[in-house]
């Protein structure tokens, strides 16, 4: 089904979409750390890096015990990487990690140690893109700003457009309907962006919708278009994890978060069967500046200092 052409049909479809939402939003939202009324910008910020590609049971606990330790950037510009790395745990990605590290310094440096609330600014931190920024401007000061995660888009994509699932990129269409639908108002805007991520992440989700508990059942138009089936399954690309060099280097990054000192190449190589995998997993850590060898012996390898 097409977005509505009308623009006074359009309007009441995306008011009756918002207002009902933001309802359910009310009752239904989690009770998560960064959306308490004593959250900090900072906090946020954290929060939205830890997030990305990682489902919020495995991120409260890590983030909780981040923020207790390091609550403002200035305390996380200051930290050992070999620290930040072996917090971050299991998080995945730790690249992140660095590049939080990274922000937190910038902002110091840059900003006094406070997270700044202008978006060119935040665009302009270390591992802060589109849609960080836009988030921590919603969730931390209020503004309005367009909030597109996958979550978003599939809600928009269902609701609006009748098609099961987005485009596999974010599109120039995706990104005016989305600017289009977001309130006008800074509060509402940012309210309007919690819930409409929400709805995606329990309600609205990829492959088990629970489209009978849908606060806009009555007006989706993927549900009264019969729920069409995913049209472009055949260009998305299912992320496999047994035997990646992901897994490989997830498996080193643990050896080195668990040791207290250096680690033998051949210990670090013993993580799979494949050797060549392996060695070629290490190198491109030891590129990546997650891993550093040892200075008096290169068959030794460390978390950075």
């Amino acid at each position: 089904m097409p977005i509505l052409t009308d623009p006074l049909a359009a309007a009441h479809d995306v008011a009756t979409l918002r207002d009902a939402v933001v309802a359910w939003f009310e009752d239904a939202a989690r009770d998560l750390p960064w959306r308490r009324p004593d959250r900090t910008a900072w906090g946020v910020l954290v929060s939205e890096v830890m997030l990305q590609q990682t489902p919020v049971v495995r991120v409260e606990p890590v983030w909780r015990a981040w923020m207790l330790r390091w609550p403002t950037p200035a305390d996380l510009a200051a930290a050992s990487t070999a620290d930040v790395l072996r917090a971050w745990d299991r998080l995945g990605y730790p690249r992140r990690a660095l590049r939080l590290q990274e922000c937190a310094r910038a902002v110091v440096a840059r900003h006094g140690g406070a997270v700044p609330d202008d978006e060119d600014a935040l665009l302009a931190l270390p591992g802060v893109g589109e849609y960080t920024a836009a988030a921590v401007r919603a969730f931390a000061f209020g503004r309005r700003s367009v909030v597109v995660d996958t979550n978003v888009r599939r809600v928009l994509a269902r609701t609006l457009t009748g098609t099961a699932l987005p485009e596999p990129s974010y599109t120039a269409a995706e990104r005016a309907l989305a600017q289009a639908v977001a309130p006008a108002d800074d509060d509402a805007s940012a309210r309007w962006a919690a819930a409409s991520m929400e709805l995606g992440a329990l309600v609205c989700t990829a492959r088990a919708p629970r489209c009978a508990s849908c606060p806009v059942r009555s007006s989706c138009a993927w549900r009264a278009a019969g729920h069409p089936p995913d049209e472009l399954a055949h260009r998305r690309r299912g992320q496999a994890w047994h035997g990646t060099d992901r897994q490989v280097r997830g498996r080193v990054m643990a050896l080195l978060r668990e040791a207290s000192d250096p680690v033998d190449r051949e210990r670090l190589l013993l993580v799979t069967d494949d050797r060549a995998q392996a060695d070629r997993c290490l190198a491109g850590l030891v590129e990546d500046g997650l891993v550093e060898p040892s200075e008096t012996d290169p068959d030794l390898f460390a978390l950075p200092a």
